[in-house]
């Protein structure tokens, strides 16, 4: 193998360890919003939701805009880990595939197994981690959105 191409492997190699550990991250960071997320879809098919804009509104007195960025601020991360975990499931898919072709070439089956179940199941929790912060997000920043609108209607009656 040539030198630049030996010098590319051996820099994406590195990179495989941090991408399975923020991957690792994404998915405990999507199960505990789930939980929470859950706490509150249950506090509020009680009729215990609180309003945590109004409450954030009561305390600084700030505007509608500015609760518009409570918002976004609020779901940052659950935005960021269902846009980026499937980017890092796929290098952590492409890092073990190099590896895995090579050991095929000298039919090493065993290396070949090794790397691919690294690839496919990094794959696979990063899909999950997306998914479930996705779901979050989407309800999350509806049931914000509603709390916003129902502040707006109040504050022009």
């Amino acid at each position: 193998m040539p030198a630049l191409e030996s010098t590319l492997y051996d820099a994406s190699r590195l990179f495989l360890m941090p991408v399975m550990v923020l991957i690792l991250l994404a998915l405990v960071f999507a199960i505990v919003s789930l939980g929470r997320f859950a706490f509150e879809g249950a506090a509020r098919a009680a009729g215990r939701a609180g309003r945590p804009l109004a409450a954030y509104r009561a305390r600084t007195g700030c505007a509608n805009d500015d609760l518009e960025l409570l918002i976004m601020r609020r779901l940052e991360w659950l935005r960021i880990v269902a846009r980026s975990a499937p980017m890092l499931g796929l290098v952590a898919t492409m890092i073990p595939m190099g590896p895995a072709l090579l050991a095929l070439g000298s039919n090493d089956g065993a290396a070949v197994a090794k790397n691919l179940v690294v690839a496919f199941s990094s794959v696979i929790l990063a899909l999950v981690a997306a998914s479930i912060s996705f779901f979050v997000y989407t309800i999350r920043r509806r049931w914000l959105l509603e709390e916003l609108r129902a502040i707006e209607i109040e504050g022009a009656v």
